[in-house]
């Protein structure tokens, strides 16, 4: 598959927005790696941010954080649990332009990772997971590696996926029961892009359709056949949706 091109000219170059990829539970920074390359090649800056995943109102803090530091507009970018991180994190934040969903939840105030992950059939995923009891009494979760790759990334060669199941990152469970506290999520205001598989075994299908139809995105793709870890297995078609929401919001920046 061809890649995804963009072109800028000489006299836009400062407006570029900075593309910040926020990983989801069970994931790790890497995951971004061949989006990030994509990106990179078509002269897009990314950062690629080490989620917490301690819990929501942090991890949005820590978030903010970073768009504060970029100093510049950002496109940025969730997957999964993430989708309710930049929908938090970039509540009532100028500095960001677009908002891109892939495979991500897209919540509305008070909604839950565990009350969105349910609102549909088909999630496989509390059958794969496993609970760990941390010193402070609280509960993380990881995907046991025997069920890994089959529950979370089925297209991915089975090296791959062996080491995905080793570098994922656990997620509390205090985090994915916690409920977005923004008043006026972040899609209600930015401009957003929903890019998500038909075989995603972590969140139905029917509810990445929700999410994009509550959003009322720009761009909707649905990939057949991916799995949950499309920017993995799917590099090219999350870069694609990426590279699009990076053009209107360089247009969005230019306007301002």
């Amino acid at each position: 598959m061809n890649e995804p091109t963009l072109e800028y000219t000489e006299s836009t170059t400062d407006q570029k927005p900075v593309v910040v990829l926020v990983h989801g539970a069970f994931a790790e920074s890497a995951s971004w790696n061949s989006v990030i390359g994509i990106l990179n090649r078509n002269g897009i800056e990314c950062i690629a941010v080490a989620n917490p995943l301690r819990s929501l109102a942090g991890d949005a803090a820590y978030v903010r954080d970073v768009i504060a530091a970029v100093g510049r507009p950002v496109v940025l970018v969730g997957h999964s649990y993430g989708g309710l991180v930049i929908s938090e994190g970039a509540a009532g934040n100028h500095n960001v332009s677009a908002l891109v969903y892939v495979n991500a939840f897209v919540p509305e105030h008070g909604q839950t990772a565990f009350d969105l992950s349910t609102e549909f059939p088909g999630s496989t995923l509390a059958d794969a997971l496993s609970p760990r009891t941390l010193s402070d009494g609280s509960v993380e979760l990881v995907i046991r590696p025997s069920v890994f790759r089959d529950q979370f990334c089925a297209d991915v060669p089975e090296e791959t996926a062996a080491l995905m199941a080793a570098t994922q990152r656990p997620v509390t469970q205090a985090a994915l029961t916690e409920p977005l506290s923004a008043e006026t999520p972040a899609w209600k205001s930015i401009p957003s892009w929903c890019v998500f598989s038909d075989q995603d075994r972590n969140i139905p299908v029917a509810e990445h359709r929700a999410g994009a139809a509550r959003a009322k995105a720009r761009v909707v793709r649905e990939v057949p056949g991916g799995s949950h870890a499309l920017s993995v297995s799917r590099p090219e078609a999350v870069a694609e949706v990426i590279i699009d929401a990076v053009s209107a919001g360089r247009a969005s920046s230019v306007a301002a």
